[in-house]
């Protein structure tokens, strides 16, 4: 799928280089809200294809970066939001389950919609020198379609992969999906077939 260039590293395994990264958006999420049940009843099954795909990233030393709310708490701590949504009895804890963060993983803190709006995603993305960006999480008709959004205006080559982004319903999933696909040129082929291409 792409090329990692150099096999230096910040922290370990995960390269300072690397053409394509996984981005990770709004997993770490309690659902603790109106509709949350919903978005569970479709994030789950998304989750399981997403943590395949996540593993056949860390297995081929591409870097992992998960972008999450901050909850509109200034202060938030994303080891302390995992740890809430683990340990607390919430509806989204099955999915931090199968999600829980790795390490060596980045993480960014997001105020909005958007991963990449008022966050440090595109230095670290201009650090890591990506030019491929495959977008997941939730939802997908309204945080992955905004990311997506500012990826494409950043001339990011987008791929999101079908099963691997959920909204509240299906048909809000592959409207978003099918207006990425037509408007930013995003590659939406489901997982399985992007696998096979990675590595």
């Amino acid at each position: 799928m792409a090329e990692q260039r150099e096999d230096r590293s910040l922290h370990g395994s995960v390269p300072d280089q690397s053409d394509v990264a996984l981005l990770i958006i709004d997993v770490i999420n309690d659902l603790e809200f109106d509709d949350g049940d919903k978005l569970l009843q479709f994030a789950l099954p998304m989750a399981e294809r997403l943590a395949e795909l996540r593993q056949r990233f860390r297995d081929t030393g591409l870097p992992v970066v998960y972008a999450n709310d901050n909850f509109g708490r200034w202060r938030s701590d994303f080891r302390v939001q995992v740890d809430h949504c683990l340990n607390e009895g919430v509806r989204g804890k099955p999915i931090v389950e199968l999600l829980r963060p790795h390490d060596d993983d980045y993480f960014v803190l997001k105020p909005k919609h958007s991963a990449f709006y008022a966050t440090t995603l595109d230095v670290l993305l201009e650090h890591l020198q990506v030019r491929s960006l495959v977008i997941t999480g939730v939802a997908a008709d309204i945080c992955v379609l905004f990311t997506a959004n500012d990826a494409y205006m950043r001339d990011f080559d987008i791929v999101i992969p079908s099963d691997c982004v959920a909204a509240n319903t299906r048909q809000q999933s592959d409207v978003a999906l099918q207006l990425m696909h037509r408007v930013l040129k995003a590659d939406i082929r489901p997982s399985s077939q992007l696998l096979r291409s990675i590595g």
